[in-house]
């Protein structure tokens, strides 16, 4: 089992989300966080003071999924979310070594 962690631009996450129900994914945790990567923020202007926004809004997602559907959930987030622009966000992938269902006990990709 992996872990996938998709740090995407907010106004995205309808479009991910429809992709990854698509896909057979229907569980995933989404979380607005704030952070900046090589874009280093954004500098906009207000009654002719510049500002400088370095912390930007981001939109979380995690989903925990058998090793077999993680090549399939990474490139339905690339292709919704992906705008060719700085600041598109980033995958990261991990391993779980194991997962259990509160509910019933289930353990391994039964409690996925």
């Amino acid at each position: 089992m992996k872990k996938v962690v998709a740090i995407i631009r907010p106004n995205k996450i309808d479009e991910v989300k429809d992709a990854l129900e698509e896909i057979g994914c229907h569980g995933v945790t989404v979380t607005e966080v704030k952070g900046r990567g090589r874009q280093l923020g954004i500098t906009e202007s207000y009654r002719g003071s510049d500002y400088r926004i370095d912390m930007l809004p981001k939109t979380r997602l995690e989903i925990v999924a058998s090793s077999e559907n993680v090549e399939k959930i990474i490139k339905a987030i690339v292709e919704t979310a992906q705008t060719g622009d700085i600041g598109d966000g980033k995958i990261f992938i991990s391993p779980v070594e194991e997962v259990v269902r509160i509910r019933t006990g289930e353990r391994g990709d039964k409690a996925v």
